[in-house]
Parts: structure tokens; C-alpha cells; sequence
């Protein structure tokens, strides 16, 4: 019986140890969640009029006749090519594996599809199961620089200028808050068909000219939108990451204080035992000698 409460003590160390590791790591994650929160907040507004404009001048060159540049015009071929955003490393509940599901389920979907996978494990993955890619991006690393989604948006440019594909979508986990994702596609190239723009009832209406043309300004907005697209997913994916890690922390905390919790209930049970043998064996020792 003593043996039994000392590995009973043992597994209560040994568990709170990594209780202590998970605590740590849930706090770390949790001070980056505020930083990555701040930097997808601020982007999404520049994206949103990034996408606005580009509708307007993509409208007016339509009604004007205008030729549009090519990665702004939609090709009639269903060769695919898609981007995923997953993370270099785990501990982040179910983080990854959405993705690479969703992934999964866009490639049944879709018979002929390129890949240019971002993220250690998104490589390893397709690595495993003999799949091909086009690219690989590792180590991007928490605090995502602009000029990394540009070298990984040049490639996707390139590519799609030498008609390699005809569409290119991105998929990664948009971030909700703290506890929550959604794993979302977003289309990069060719660029969304504008949305009709609302008839204005009341007030004028507003009036735009874009110099020095149509096509001029769609050469220089195509590019930006690309990589605009590129490095907000990535700021979504890097605060959805350390969301998730931080909830699959302080799960991972609290299960071990529950086991702690039990733990130290069947020390005090199995020591109770102990104590009650030997205080039997006493008894009955005295009893032996008094007769």
C-alpha cells in the first residue's frame, strides 16, 4: 500500500508540472492574442476599401470598354490553385486540422488543383501523402511581415500571368474572437466580380475620375489587392492561432487540476487504508500476546 501512495504522489508531481508548463504557455498566448487582435482589427477596414475601390474602377472600365488587366479577367478553365494557411506548430486544439479538412474536402471537390502551402504543418502534411506543390512558405514566424505576403504573392501573380491556373482561393481561419475561428475561403485571383453598387434614394450622387486611366489605375490597385489579400489572411490566421492555442492551454490547465483533484482523493483514500491496516495489525498483535 505504501508503494501505491507513493506513485499516486509521483503522477500528482509529475501532473503538476505540466500544469504548470500549460498555465505558462496559456499566459504567453494570451499576451500575443492582444498584439495579433490589434493588427487584424486595423486591416480589415483597408481591406474593405481596397476591395470598394477596386469595384468601382473595375465598373467604369466595364462600361467604358476598357480592356482589364489579366489577373482581372475571368477565365472560363476550372484549374485551381489553392493557398493554405496553417500553423508551424501545434498545441492549438483543433486549429490545424480544420484547415487541412477544409482543404481536404476543396480538393475532392475540384479535380485539377495546385497548392502553395504556408506553414510547417500544412507541408508535412501533403509531404506524408505523396501530394505536389507548387511552393512552400515555413517559418513565417508570429509577427507577420508585409514583405512576406509580397514574395509569396509574386509567386501566385507569376504564376497565374503564365496561365498555370485559372483561379486562385486561400483558406485559412478567420478570426472571430478570443474562443472562436471559422475556417473561410477567399477568392484572390481573378479578382471577386464587383458587387452592383446600391442606387442612392437621397443627396447626390457621388461622382469619381481616375487618372490617368482606367487601366492604369487597375495595374497598380490588381497587385496591391493581391498582396493586401495575402497578408490580412495571414493576420487572421496568426490571431487565430494564438486564440486557439490559448483556449487548448487553459483546457489543458484545467483538466490536470481535475486530475490533481482526483488524484489527491485517492492519496487520502489509499493513505487512509494504510493507516487503518496498521492500526489492525496492531490490535490484533495485542490481542495475541495478551493470550
Amino acid at each position: 500500500m505504501a508503494q501505491s501512495t507513493r506513485d499516486i504522489k509521483r503522477r500528482m508531481q509529475s501532473i503538476d508540472s505540466t500544469r504548470q508548463i500549460t498555465k505558462a504557455m496559456e499566459m504567453i498566448a494570451s499576451t500575443k492574442l492582444r498584439k495579433a487582435q490589434k493588427r487584424v482589427e486595423q486591416s480589415r477596414p483597408y481591406l474593405e476599401r481596397l476591395e470598394d475601390t477596386l469595384s468601382r474602377v473595375t465598373q467604369a472600365a466595364r462600361k467604358e470598354g476598357d480592356e482589364l488587366p489579366i489577373m482581372a479577367q475571368q477565365r472560363s478553365g476550372d484549374r485551381r490553385c489553392l493557398v493554405i494557411v496553417t500553423a508551424d506548430r501545434g498545441l492549438a486544439g483543433g486549429y490545424n486540422a480544420n484547415i487541412l479538412r477544409r482543404a481536404d474536402q476543396y480538393l475532392r471537390e475540384h479535380d485539377d488543383v495546385q497548392l502553395i502551402l504556408i506553414g510547417r504543418k500544412a507541408r508535412d502534411y501533403y509531404r506524408r501523402r505523396n501530394r505536389r506543390f507548387l511552393a512552400e512558405y515555413v517559418n513565417i514566424g508570429e509577427d507577420v511581415d508585409f514583405r512576406q505576403a509580397q514574395e509569396v504573392s509574386s509567386v501566385i501573380e507569376e504564376f497565374f500571368a503564365n496561365e498555370l491556373f485559372d483561379r486562385v482561393d486561400i483558406v485559412f481561419n478567420y478570426f472571430i474572437n478570443s474562443v472562436s475561428q471559422r475556417v473561410k475561403i477567399r477568392q484572390i485571383l481573378p479578382i471577386p466580380e464587383p458587387q452592383e453598387e446600391a442606387e442612392v434614394k437621397h443627396g447626390p450622387k457621388a461622382l469619381y475620375w481616375f487618372e490617368p486611366s482606367f487601366s492604369g489605375v487597375l495595374n497598380t490597385l490588381v497587385p496591391q489587392y493581391v498582396e493586401t489579400c495575402v497578408f490580412q489572411s495571414l493576420l487572421e490566421a496568426t490571431a487565430s492561432e494564438q486564440g486557439a492555442r490559448m483556449s487548448a492551454m487553459r483546457s489543458a490547465t484545467d483538466n490536470a487540476t481535475d486530475l490533481i483533484k482526483q488524484l489527491t482523493l485517492s492519496f487520502n483514500r489509499a493513505r487512509q487504508a494504510a493507516i487503518t491496516t496498521e492500526i489492525s495489525e496492531i490490535v490484533g498483535g495485542a490481542e495475541a500476546l495478551q493470550s
